[in-house]
């Protein structure tokens, strides 16, 4: 196993990290303790030393299950992360339970890297004003926490808010060869590291559609280059080859994946890919977003519409499904994240969004076309 070391510490961290968000499960839809436990013990052993959980991971299972993997093996050769629930913050108080409650989960008197979770705009407002960072500060000063840092789902923008609030430890970004311009991105990555801020990719597979099933226009682009490897093999060696990027965080939820995915870290280097091999990543990227029908940058001047749907996420969803051509599963995620009273069928084709959207997308078509997607 390979390592770096954090910013601002002496922490040397395998530059393969285990998320723990997406364990095998039983018929009950419960972590299955056997399979997952083998999984641990073989990164363990392999050297993997950042396991990375969150408070509502496996609904709240995911805490307790790898506190008690920490009892198995010495605590003091790893390093635990987890992550405030910001959205269930109500008080300042809450903080203090959260933290409390999550230190006897993982059956420890510490936490290496505690984060804010899943920061936005609102979010970030809202716990910030409740004086989140002089929780942060008070849990560091008496030893329950190590390095304070955020993962973050947002645009640019609120990125570079948050980066500047605060001299942070680290973040957490969506980091993978698709995504360079969206949410926090490359531009985000960059401002990161220049304030010497630990950055740790989540999502390098996209949630696995960077590897299956791979639409046939992004596969010309890889048999064209000759590029053999596998579709895992490149996704992760794009983020290894960041220098900039501290660790990968992989949510395995297979002993063979964990295997694979111990054996690219082997192999992996920064700095690695050649001009040449960057152009192919870059024609890849273009390939997936040729797919999508319209250019929709979620700027939100649609909204709010008078009958409730939920344009940007509506789009987003349709586009992502034409991204990666995987209906089934797009139509289930479609379903369980947005809600009946915000999807496009509430739409009437009032037309009032259309003078409003700085792209011209035809969204009264567009939500007509969406619905028929899904219902059909």
């Amino acid at each position: 196993m390979k390592y770096r070391k954090m910013p601002k510490s002496e922490d040397k961290l395998s530059i393969l990290g285990f998320g723990c968000m997406r364990f095998p499960t039983d018929t009950d839809g419960k972590i299955d303790e056997a399979r997952s436990l083998a999984m641990l013990h073989e990164a363990y052993q392999a050297g993997v030393n950042y396991y990375d959980t969150g408070w509502g991971y496996h609904n709240e299972e995911s805490e307790p299950f790898l506190g008690k993997f920490l009892s198995q093996i010495e605590r003091d050769k790893v390093f635990v992360a987890t992550k405030l629930p910001c959205w269930l913050v109500k008080t300042r108080a809450d903080m203090d339970s959260f933290l409390k409650a999550q230190l006897s989960r993982l059956q420890t008197d510490h936490i290496d890297y505690y984060l804010l979770h899943a920061l936005n705009k609102r979010s970030w407002k809202t716990v910030h004003e409740l004086g989140v960072l002089d929780f942060l500060q008070q849990a560091r000063a008496v030893g329950k926490i190590r390095h304070i840092g955020f993962s973050f789902h947002d645009d640019y923008d609120t990125f570079a808010q948050i980066v500047q609030a605060w001299d942070w430890d680290f973040t957490q970004i969506m980091l993978n060869y698709l995504d360079t311009e969206y949410q926090a991105g490359l531009k985000g990555m960059r401002l990161a590291a220049s304030k010497n801020m630990g950055i740790i990719s989540m999502e390098p597979l996209r949630g696995g559609k960077l590897i299956s099933p791979i639409p046939p226009e992004v596969g010309q682009v890889w048999k064209s280059a000759n590029n053999t490897q596998t579709p895992l093999q490149r996704a992760l060696s794009w983020v290894w080859d960041i220098p900039q990027c501290t660790l990968l965080l992989s949510g395995m939820s297979t002993l063979q994946q964990v295997k694979e995915n111990i054996a690219l870290s082997k192999k992996a280097e920064p700095n690695i890919l050649s001009d040449a091999d960057q152009s192919v990543y870059s024609k890849a990227r273009e390939a997936y977003l040729s797919r999508i029908p319209y250019l929709c940058s979620e700027c939100r001047y649609c909204l709010p519409c008078p009958y409730g749907v939920d344009i940007p996420a509506n789009l987003g969803q349709y586009a992502e499904g034409m991204m990666f051509g995987n209906k089934e599963s797009n139509k289930e995620t479609y379903l369980s994240f947005i809600p009946d009273k915000s999807r496009a069928d509430q739409c009437i084709q009032c037309g009032e969004c259309l003078s409003k959207c700085p792209q011209q997308i035809d969204i009264p078509k567009w939500m007509q076309t969406i619905r028929e997607y899904y219902q059909g």
